[in-house]
Order: C-alpha cells, then sequence, then structure tokens
C-alpha cells in the first residue's frame, strides 16, 4: 500500500524539489490517491520486494512524494498527480538518468491504465549541471536550420 508511505498532500515543496505532473487514469478500482502514490513510489525508492539496502538510508530523504491530485475537467476518472523528486535522487548532468528515473519505470505499472507526463519543473541549479551540445547551440542551431525558436 503506497498511499500510507508517498501520498503526502501536506508536503511543501523546496526550491530544489523536481516537480513532475502525470495525468493519471487509474485501473479500475484503484483509488487516485493510490494511483498518484504509486507514481511516486515507483518512479523513485519503491519496490516490489525487500531490499537489504533499505536499513542503511533514508526513505524519508530519497523517496518521490504525491503532494496533489486535481480532477481533470470534463474527463472520468483522469487525475493530475503532481510528484516532488528530491535532487540527491539522480545523476548531475545527466538528461538520461533523470528521465530513465521519472517515467522509465512507471509506465507499465498495472494499477494505471494511462500515465502522460504533462509538464516537468527542473530547478535552475539541476539545469546548470548540463553541459549542452559539444558544439554550441549556434552550431546545433545551423545543423537544424532551426533559428529564433527553441530546439
Amino acid at each position: 500500500d503506497y498511499k500510507l508511505t508517498y501520498y503526502t498532500p501536506e508536503y511543501e515543496t523546496k526550491d530544489t524539489d523536481i516537480l513532475a505532473a502525470f495525468r493519471v487514469t487509474p485501473q479500475p478500482g484503484v483509488p487516485p490517491e493510490e494511483a498518484g502514490a504509486a507514481v511516486a513510489a515507483e518512479s523513485s525508492t519503491g519496490t516490489w520486494t525487500t531490499v537489504w539496502t533499505d536499513g542503511l538510508t533514508s526513505l524519508d530523504r530519497y523517496k518521490g512524494r504525491c503532494y496533489g491530485l486535481e480532477p481533470v475537467a470534463g474527463e472520468e476518472n483522469q487525475y493530475i498527480a503532481y510528484v516532488a523528486y528530491p535532487l540527491d535522487l539522480f545523476e548531475e548532468g545527466s538528461v538520461t538518468n533523470l528521465f530513465t528515473s521519472i517515467v522509465g519505470n512507471v509506465f507499465g505499472f498495472k494499477a494505471l491504465r494511462a500515465l502522460p507526463l504533462e509538464d516537468l519543473q527542473i530547478p535552475t541549479s539541476y539545469t546548470k549541471t548540463f553541459q549542452g551540445p559539444p558544439h554550441g547551440i549556434q552550431v546545433e542551431r545551423n545543423k537544424l536550420n532551426k533559428y529564433g525558436r527553441p530546439l
């Protein structure tokens, strides 16, 4: 039961948290709080089995937290689940690690019918650890022939 550990509506987000918004469609019979908590768990520290290292680290320090749920207007059984992740979960400078951790594991979770990632907010302190294109942005724009807009 992930809800007891990972659903924390009283949590106040920090400037250093990575914030994700998922559109959650739970399977029939799965409460939205459990579905949101499962997303937070499965994309951070949750696992289906006991791990011997559980006693060596602080779950509270590393766990993702579903801190909010809102019904999607006009959609039956769909919710926006807001999940906060501590920066310590992620390797600095690795976009691959970030996205693999947040979206790589949870999309196969059986309690959910659908789980698109709607929004992601990354703290400036973390984005500064990314090196960017090896040749600079202008070379990348020239290669792609894309100017005056985001790539």
